[in-house]
């Protein structure tokens, strides 16, 4: 007799169950699995400064050189939000700003195609710019509660 596994009959419908969740989880683009190494905050604010991020950018609590640029736009960065800015979002939005531009900054800070007029660094940035870069973004961001939609008491 070979060697064999039985499992009981009740537990049958839930691993059936569970292999098609997992069968449905084979997407080649899916970001599972995805991970940059852990980038230094003060390395990532000299990579702001050497790749020109402060002309057009301000940083929540921290004083950069200011911009050379005339009649630039600065898109605010950092600063207490009410949901937390994810590594991959901050990722993201370095190297591929067109991903998700918020309608509030449509026909301001996009061309007339709609897209970002942010710089693409994906060929001059390294990838230790990068991972610095996003640790020193997500330092800058700071979870605030939200409003209750009830104060205490009423």
């Amino acid at each position: 007799m070979k060697n064999s596994v039985m499992l009981p009959a009740q537990l049958l419908p839930a691993v059936v169950a569970a292999c098609l969740l997992l069968s449905g989880c084979s997407d080649p683009k899916s970001a599972s699995g995805f991970r940059l190494p852990d980038g230094e905050v003060g390395a990532g604010r000299e990579a702001f400064v050497r790749l020109n991020c402060h002309q057009c950018h301000s940083v929540a609590g921290d004083s950069l050189p200011k911009g050379q640029l005339a009649d630039v736009i600065t898109v605010p960065l950092g600063g207490e939000v009410v949901r937390v800015r994810t590594y991959g979002q901050l990722v993201t939005s370095v190297i591929n700003p067109q991903h998700i531009i918020n309608p509030a900054y449509r026909g301001k800070y996009t061309d007339p195609a709609g897209r970002s007029l942010m710089p693409d660094y994906n060929q001059t940035m390294t990838v230790r710019e990068l991972v610095d870069l996003v640790a020193y973004l997500q330092s800058r961001y700071k979870l605030k509660p939200p409003e209750p939609a009830y104060p205490l008491g009423m």
